[in-house]
């Protein structure tokens, strides 16, 4: 039994309404309470409000004469009270003197409470009258620039009659007709409201369920939707672009890769099926060379892609670069190539992957030496917010430059063996730490530039 109510609540929509209604139960509540309290009470707080209530009434229904005298009470539809239960109320109309003016009986005094002088002010009192307990209340009128005293008594035995045979029934059955109809209203109302305010949810859900791999461009309706669901469906857009991206990325990437791997694979299959002997076993060999260093270059490029794989950690700039340096040194030289490198004292980078530097920078160097020409020199300058490598080779047009950095992209007057994934790489690890590269021409060769932050 619990499981199926925690199942039932297992709703926006359900949870909404029972937590609403809940608050309207609880304020009904509260408020019947209230009113049984006020008007059903077993004492004489209904009878202090009714009588006070009912001499105003009389009060206000005062008629005068031309000379400013009260001669009746305009009351027609409640004359027979007076006379048909002139033992059960009875009331009178006082001046400011305490002299009777006017009374539902003749001649009689004001009404006062048991051994208590009269007094000419708001009161609510209790007597007896000829064996009968009487509730009375005195109020103030203000009529034609004079005060008049109105008192109104009923007997506790008529009050007692009307609240337990007409009143507490005709309540009770009142409200609980009233409190069923709202109910029924609430939940009327309330379901058709909830099926508006979730329209734009049921639609965002619908929308969701098209999407797929080969319907990646559908994306949610910002216009329409609730303010509060806004920045939601925003940021599932934003993260299907993102998807989108990276989906087209990998679909590229696969294509490239397996167009880079086709032809040495081809070469070699075609060199085997000759056979191999001295004259083109250098071929071979090269093309095998040529092929585990793309498959090597992809294993990088997947690796730097995924955040994973990073340990961030406090990094000595001129530790990496000295390694670099030492490791290039071969290359280097077989280039004719010299290398200058150049740490500012006391670099060191907060937040950085030692060992996606080291490869970072390898190949930013190793792009110089093979476009610098014999004889050449590269230079690299390392500080706590820049690092740049400046080649002396003859450049990259402008209009090359954006493609620097595009996977499996190789210049015209390359002359590696490379798969034109080196920069790519870079690309990758210089955002996984949030850095900036760039390339630009420079007076002789090529300058790029990693801006360094955090």
């Amino acid at each position: 039994m619990h499981f199926a109510k925690v199942r039932w609540l297992n709703s926006f929509s359900r949870q909404l309404m029972a937590a609403s209604a809940g608050g309207v139960l609880f304020i009904a509540g509260l408020l019947m309470a209230g009113l049984f309290t006020l008007f059903l009470f077993k004492g004489s707080l209904f009878e202090r409000v009714a009588v006070s209530e009912y001499a105003e009434t009389i009060g206000e229904a005062m008629e005068f004469d031309a000379s400013g005298n009260p001669v009746a009470v305009a009351l027609p539809e409640m004359a027979w009270l007076f006379e048909s239960l002139s033992r059960e109320v009875t009331y009178r109309v006082l001046d400011d003197t305490g002299t009777v003016r006017l009374s539902s009986e003749p001649g009689a005094p004001p009404l006062t409470a048991p051994g208590a002088t009269l007094e000419l002010a708001d009161q609510s009192f209790t007597f007896d009258r000829a064996g009968l307990l009487m509730h009375g209340a005195t109020e103030i009128v203000e009529l034609h620039g004079r005060d008049w005293y109105v008192q109104f008594a009923t007997s506790d035995r008529l009050s007692t009659l009307l609240r337990s045979y007409i009143g507490e029934p005709l309540f009770s059955r009142s409200a609980a007709i009233f409190f069923a109809a709202s109910l029924l209203v609430y939940f009327i109302v309330m379901r058709y409201t909830l099926r508006l305010i979730l329209k734009p949810l049921n639609d965002a859900s619908e929308i969701a369920t098209q999407i797929s791999p080969q319907n990646l461009g559908q994306r949610l309706r910002v216009h329409g939707a609730p303010r509060e669901m806004q920045p939601l469906v925003e940021n599932f857009n934003t993260a299907l672009d993102r998807l989108e991206t990276n989906y087209r990325l990998q679909q590229e990437f696969l294509t490239s890769a397996a167009h880079e791997l086709k032809t040495p694979l081809t070469l070699i299959r075609g060199q085997l099926e000759v056979g191999i002997n001295e004259s083109n076993r250098h071929h071979v060999l090269q093309d095998v060379e040529r092929m585990g260093r793309q498959v090597g270059q992809l294993l990088h490029l997947a690796e730097a892609s995924e955040l994973q794989n990073y340990a961030f950690g406090e990094v000595d700039a001129k530790g990496v670069v000295s390694e670099v340096v030492n490791y290039l040194e071969r290359l280097a030289t077989q280039c004719g190539v010299r290398l200058n490198e150049h740490v500012e004292p006391g670099t060191v980078f907060t937040r950085a992957d030692r060992g996606a530097l080291f490869t970072l920078l390898k190949n930013l160097l190793e792009n110089a030496i093979q476009h610098s020409p014999h004889g050449g020199m590269v230079a690299l300058h390392a500080g706590p917010s820049l690092i740049s490598v400046r080649d002396e080779g003859s450049g990259v047009p402008d209009e090359n430059l954006p493609k620097l950095f595009t996977r499996f992209w190789r210049g015209p007057d390359r002359r590696d063996l490379g798969a034109g994934l080196g920069l790519s790489i870079c690309l990758e690890i210089a955002r996984a730490h949030g850095w900036e590269i760039e390339a630009r021409r420079g007076d002789r060769g090529l300058i790029v530039e990693l801006r360094i932050s955090g």
